[in-house]
């Protein structure tokens, strides 16, 4: 079996979609890269996951051909290929319709950073995809939903923001690894929530300082962070 310790890394982070209560019935998906070889692995197309294993992970190339399993993958596979092939800086991807994010894509507003908790994550607002056209929803929908993502980067540094709204649809999150791309995925539902609550309690709440805003992403991200314990050097 290929990949092994890939596949058990894939399968931890959907079932952490599970545990964070991101996902519902078959929804959501995580997928995991190996670049050394330039295979994914990413979770079956519609399977429960109270019944996944390991081995029900599927391997695919970078260009969507199967390479091992008996599975198909998810439908959002392709979706999981464009940002891997476009953001190489990423190891992970989850995809969720949480409650709190999605409502916030099916609104096409960015989530604003109003505050410490989202600031210590994304190094900005949570940007909103365009509208898709009819032409590009009829004709490779998820490729195209992959090529809207990579487009509302163009000016936004994707290892920064390590998330997105696909407007009318829901979250796509990244990161290092499959792991960390769930982690995200929960730490993105969350700010969305408070972001809701936020503006229920003061329509006009502002964003956070930009100076505030820096200090709690750059003591967690970047050279001179200083956040946590320091890795023991080999």
């Amino acid at each position: 079996m290929l990949l092994p310790d890939l596949r058990e890394q894939v399968l931890q982070a959907n079932l952490e979609l599970v545990r964070q209560g991101l996902v519902l019935f078959t929804f959501g998906n995580a997928s995991g890269i190996s670049r050394e070889q330039g295979l994914v692995v990413i979770k079956p197309s519609g399977v429960s996951y109270d019944s996944m294993t390991p081995a029900h992970m599927v391997i695919t190339d970078l260009k969507g051909r199967i390479v091992e399993g008996d599975l198909r993958p998810s439908s959002d596979l392709p979706t999981h290929l464009v940002l891997y092939n476009e953001f190489p800086a990423i190891g992970g991807v989850a995809h969720t319709h949480s409650e709190y994010a999605t409502s916030w894509a099916q609104a096409r507003r960015p989530i604003p950073c109003f505050g410490t908790t989202h600031a210590d994550y994304f190094h900005g607002s949570v940007p909103v995809t365009d509208v898709m056209k009819d032409s590009e929803i009829s004709s490779d929908y998820e490729l195209n939903t992959g090529h809207a993502i990579v487009r509302t980067f163009q000016k936004i540094d994707y290892s920064a923001v390590p998330a997105v709204l696909v407007a009318n649809h829901g979250p796509f999150c990244w990161g290092p690894d499959a792991g960390a791309a769930a982690h995200n995925a929960a730490i993105l539902e969350a700010v969305a929530r408070m972001a809701n609550f936020t503006l229920r309690i003061n329509e006009e709440a502002e964003a956070v300082g930009r100076a505030l805003h820096d200090k709690h992403y750059l003591r967690k991200h970047g050279v001179n962070a200083y956040y946590g314990q320091a890795k023991e050097k080999k």
